[in-house]
């Protein structure tokens, strides 16, 4: 049977066979990064005393640049491999820093200057330096732990073949506590248990102090810079979803001037002459004034569907009621072109995400009606666990674009103000495409 994707059980454990507990698995690791440290640590002692007794000390003279460059290089392979080891024992992503270089065209002196320049090559030859005693007594601490639970709890299957003397006994103050194998065996065995029962924290002690070590020396420069980035990073993106938070908000604000101006104040304009001719008429030509309050009447009543219309645009109240899905399936109702809905499984959203999607739907839409000459378009909204994705879809010509002082170009502001994204995919041809992906966790 093949294991679904995600799975988290290994081959063994799927075979039958009991899952390794994780402190057996961390002891090991532990184990071996202590161990393996003396002779890295005995290496980059060895490379950093050369580096400085004959590198720095011949600075002044020709021999010592490349001397220091090639201790520098054989330091930064091993504190690459220290790197790696790292990652394993604090159970942390792995990290290189970016070391200075100099550019393709330069000449070697250029190069070792550099490299001489570089901080982080001379935080290599430091940890170097200070991880020599460090790995030592790790080390020795990881053999006497080791030693002391393995020979302890094993003492029973060699304890035939020691020499006993009663004078070494009386010596160390065991006399009439080991005078006999059993009580001898029953007292290397304790010691054994107590060494086995704290050995993952000694181990893991050591190790944790001999990686912090490397960790702060080899990569805490790297680190943080990547913290600033990201940082830099986040402070870019929430500048630019500002920027289009105002950019948007500008734009819908131009957009309802202009849908006043032309639509109701225009109304109101002709509304308001109309009742001056009456006013005037009143007197000399009763019949005339019925006609046109019957053309007020008309002007004020087609105002007020359009300002209804205006405000619908500005925060559709079934959005607000009962949700994106019945808003959305309102908009299909009333769209000019035929259109196939899914949008089950929705739910309620936050009403900054239901008013951008709505949005996107509703902009889409209309330039489908306008421009595309579709005679059908597909509207798809899909809901994960921390995202919504609209699709609009229709075949008609394509041609639309994101461009400065489109329709798009607005919807796309709305949308990023959220930390949403638009993209638009319309070929010559078509079809066309708009999809926005928006966060709703």
């Amino acid at each position: 049977m093949t294991p679904t994707t995600g799975s988290r059980l290994s081959a063994p454990a799927m075979a039958g066979a009991p899952p390794r507990p994780r402190w057996v698995r961390q002891l090991g690791i532990d184990t071996a990064y202590v161990l393996a440290g003396m002779p890295l640590a005995l290496a980059a002692f060895i490379v950093a005393v050369v580096a400085i007794a004959a590198g720095v000390g011949n600075l002044l003279l020709v021999v010592g640049f490349p001397i220091l460059a090639g201790t520098f290089l054989a330091l930064r392979a091993l504190a690459d491999i220290e790197r790696n080891r790292i990652a394993s024992v604090l159970r942390l992503p792995r990290t290189r820093p970016i070391y200075r270089a100099a550019g393709p065209a330069a000449g070697v002196w250029r190069r070792w200057l550099t490299m001489l320049a570089d901080t982080q090559s001379w935080l290599d030859l430091l940890h170097g330096i200070v991880v020599f005693p460090v790995a030592v007594a790790t080390y020795c601490l990881a053999a006497v732990w080791w030693s002391g639970a393995i020979g302890g709890l094993l003492y029973w299957t060699y304890d035939w073949a020691l020499p006993h003397p009663s004078e070494n006994n009386e010596m160390l103050g065991l006399v009439g506590l080991a005078d006999t194998a059993g009580n001898r065996i029953l007292l290397y065995t304790a010691i054994g248990l107590v060494f086995a029962l704290s050995l993952p924290y000694v181990l893991r002690g050591c190790a944790v102090v001999q990686a912090s070590l490397g960790r702060a020396l080899l990569t805490g420069v790297a680190e943080l810079r990547q913290q600033i980035t990201g940082l830099q990073a986040t402070t870019a993106q929430a500048q630019a979803q500002t920027a289009a938070a105002v950019s948007a908000e500008a734009t819908a604000l131009r957009r309802l001037e202009r849908d006043i101006h032309d639509g109701p104040q225009q109304r109101l304009v002709r509304l308001a002459l109309d009742l001056g001719r009456a006013q005037r008429q009143l007197d000399t030509d009763p019949a005339a004034v019925r006609q046109t309050l019957a053309g007020a009447l008309t002007q004020a009543g087609e105002a007020l569907d359009e300002l209804r219309a205006l405000s619908r645009g500005i925060a559709p109240p079934i959005l607000a009621d009962r949700g994106l899905t019945a808003a959305v399936a309102a908009l299909a109702a009333l769209s000019a072109v035929p259109v196939d809905l899914d949008a089950d499984g929705l739910g309620r959203l936050d009403p900054a995400v239901e008013t951008a999607a709505y949005f996107v739907v509703a902009e889409a839409l209309a330039n489908i009606a306008k421009h595309s000459r579709a005679t059908e378009c597909w509207v798809v909204l899909h809901r994960t666990v921390d995202r919504v994705v609209v699709t609009v879809t229709d075949n008609g010509d394509g041609g639309a674009q994101l461009a400065k002082g489109h329709g798009l170009a607005g919807l796309s502001n709305r949308v990023r103000a959220i930390g949403g994204t638009l993209t638009v995919t319309s070929p010559v041809g078509g079809p066309t495409t708009v999809a926005a992906e928006l966060p709703c966790g």
